[in-house]
């Protein structure tokens, strides 16, 4: 698939380039988080716009398929003691609450649910497109549960039309503000919802089903 040949519009409503953005590592790489309370909300919002204020950025990115230490700070992440899900499926752009999301392209509603508790998604918007003679939906996760209001399934967006907004927390699943951005072929019978971490053992499983976001987002970082 010639994704070059599709002109996504910026979900942030610009692009994302070196000049306002930096990359976050959140593997067990980095030795700092051992330092962070990641239990703690604020404490974890106090590390991420930290790093982001040192460098003069607007927007932290990353995750695609990236092994990820922060996710020992909800239990819903282990579905069983020798299956921890600790792969990032998506790409999370990390910006102030409130920051708007836009439609990259043409799409209508798939479906939308409040996904609650401790390091879920929160408000969650996901929708549907047609790309390449097939279908492919588009996850939008921590969001203001204000989006929710007066959406409905089927609802039609274009390109840059204004989607969302990055929510709060603890309204957004109680993290610090910044969306979830995830692409999938097929939604395997979910609505409202899909996983947006998988286990080791499933890599393959969902790197057929989820392609990198980036392709969409053009972000040089990634």
């Amino acid at each position: 698939m010639n994704w070059k040949r599709i002109e996504f519009f910026p979900v942030v409503g610009e692009a994302l380039t070196e000049s306002n953005t930096m990359k976050l590592d959140f593997s067990p790489a980095n030795l700092e988080l051992d330092k962070v309370d990641l239990s703690n909300t604020q404490v974890f919002n106090d590390y991420v716009f930290k790093q982001l204020s040192d460098q003069n950025k607007r927007y932290g990115i990353g995750g695609y398929f990236e092994h990820r230490a922060i996710y020992r700070r909800s239990e819903m992440f282990a579905t069983q003691e020798t299956d921890f899900r600790n792969i990032h499926l998506g790409v999370d752009i990390w910006a102030a609450a409130g920051t708007p999301i836009y439609a990259p392209f043409g799409g209508s509603v798939f479906s939308f649910q409040d996904n609650r508790g401790f390091g879920n998604y929160g408000a969650t918007i996901i929708l549907e497109h047609k790309i390449f003679d097939e279908k492919l939906y588009s996850l939008y996760g921590h969001l203001t549960l204000r989006d929710l209001e007066n959406l409905s399934v089927g609802q039609k967006f274009q390109a840059g039309d204004l989607l969302c907004h990055i929510g709060p927390f603890p309204e957004n699943g109680d993290w610090p503000p910044h969306l979830h951005f995830q692409v999938m072929f097929d939604m395997l019978g979910n609505e409202g919802d899909f996983p947006g971490v998988c286990s080791q053992r499933e890599i393959e499983k969902y790197r057929a089903i989820c392609p990198n976001p980036n392709l969409i987002l053009n972000c040089p970082l990634i």
